[in-house]
């Protein structure tokens, strides 16, 4: 019987014939596959031995330091009004880079962190702030919502999932990420539901305020590296948040008729009418104090670590129409990117600008009503215009956009405008 002088490889002992390329040595033979997951294998084992190298993007040293002024000339590009809000951050991040770049020295004063409360009606730019601020600031910056969130051992995230964001930010850099930013959006989901402690568990509520009360104040915290659920045999990471400045915010729905409440009850008798004359009833929010948020739901312990509590205008009619054309990012602006990108250009009337203000008012929705009022006047537009219209004007009026929002499509009416 003729003796098979087949080659193998000698470590998975597949022919020649089944493998793109075989090395041969001494004594044994290797394919190409086997090199692979060797090759694999040997990076896993070199990056768990060998500390990550920082990553030059989050050295703070390599950074300009931007003045409280340029952070809040740099926030009025891109949100329309809200100079108490802005002032308020733009002081924050300063005195957290000065912080960040000088560490304490043995003897020295040490500065404690001055983490932040916005409150807000909903669409008044709390959420934008926070994603403008992300674009200026060279430390790592992480967005989470809190209604997420349950007391450990329930269903849903872990509270310690929010560092699992910021250590994803900074590409799982841990000294990076001690260092980074934290905006806790909806903040007041998490207000307890009754004004008396609770005779059973409130884990989405109460709950989930004690178990952010360590991360706040600054402490060493187990985190699961991909978030999610805590589990024993999963690898935890050790993140000290003690550098790490925290920005909450929420709309508080509410929280307004309490406010009142405590400013009438406040004044008895006939003093009471000179004592109130001068509260500006159209913006009540700018009177918030820690007890109408305790009164809301939040725990003292919660506001004791939020000394900075801050608020945002309601938006009017001047605001709403400067958010339409105004910022770098305008609404305008960038339905006029659509357009030409379709080789259409697109013109809008002044009146047009003002229906869709009354319109955004009307709704109650703040900025993000003004989105929803483009959508629906525009949808049918960005249907057909780039069949019908290239290379063309589309000019859009008040009596396109009130026949759009009113009767809807009308396709006609679109070949007239």
């Amino acid at each position: 019987m003729a003796k098979n002088n087949e080659r193998k490889c000698s470590f998975c002992d597949r022919e020649e014939k089944n493998v793109n390329i075989l090395f041969s040595g001494l004594k044994g033979n290797i394919c190409d596959e086997c090199i692979e997951n060797a090759h694999s294998l040997l990076q896993e084992a070199i990056d768990g031995q060998q500390p990550k190298k920082r990553n030059s993007a989050n050295d703070l040293s390599k950074h300009r330091l931007y003045k409280p002024r340029e952070i809040k000339e740099f926030l009025d590009q891109y949100v329309i009004g809200q100079d108490d809000a802005k002032k308020v951050l733009s002081v924050a991040m300063y005195n957290h880079y000065k912080r960040l770049l000088h560490p304490v020295k043995a003897d020295d004063v040490e500065i404690e962190k001055s983490n932040i409360l916005m409150v807000g009606e909903t669409g008044t730019g709390k959420t934008l702030l926070a994603k403008t601020i992300a674009r200026l600031l060279q430390v790592p910056f992480a967005i989470v919502d809190a209604t997420v969130f349950t007391e450990a051992g329930y269903v849903g995230e872990d509270v310690e999932s929010i560092l699992s964001r910021l250590l994803q930010a900074s590409d799982y850099d841990v000294a990076a990420a001690e260092k980074g930013i934290i905006f806790i959006d909806e903040i007041d989901k998490t207000g307890r539901k009754g004004d008396n402690p609770s005779i059973t568990r409130d884990v989405s509520g109460e709950g989930v305020q004690q178990a952010m009360l360590k991360l706040l104040e600054g402490s060493d915290v187990l985190v699961p590296p991909q978030g999610g659920r805590k589990h024993p045999d999963q690898k935890m990471v050790k993140v000290n948040t003690q550098n790490i400045l925290f920005i909450c915010g929420g709309a508080f729905e509410g929280i307004d008729k309490m406010i009142e409440r405590r400013i009438q009850t406040s004044a008895i008798g006939y003093n009471a009418i000179t004592s109130t004359k001068n509260i500006d009833r159209s913006n009540i929010l700018q009177y918030v104090n820690a007890q109408d948020l305790r009164s809301f739901g939040l725990i003292p312990e919660l506001l004791g670590r939020l000394p900075l509590i801050t608020y945002l205008n309601p938006l009017d009619k001047e605001a709403l129409r400067r958010i339409l054309t105004e910022p770098k990012n305008a609404l305008i602006k960038q339905y006029t990117r659509l357009f030409e990108l379709e080789d259409i250009k697109l013109i809008v009337d002044d009146d047009a600008l003002d229906y869709m203000v009354a319109k955004a008012v009307e709704f109650k929705l703040g900025g993000r009503g003004l989105r929803s009022i483009c959508e629906l006047i525009l949808t049918d537009a960005m249907f057909h215009l780039p069949s019908e219209k290239q290379g063309e004007s589309f000019h859009l009026t008040a009596a396109y956009a009130r026949q759009m929002l009113e009767h809807g499509d009308r396709f006609d009416f679109i070949k007239a405008a």
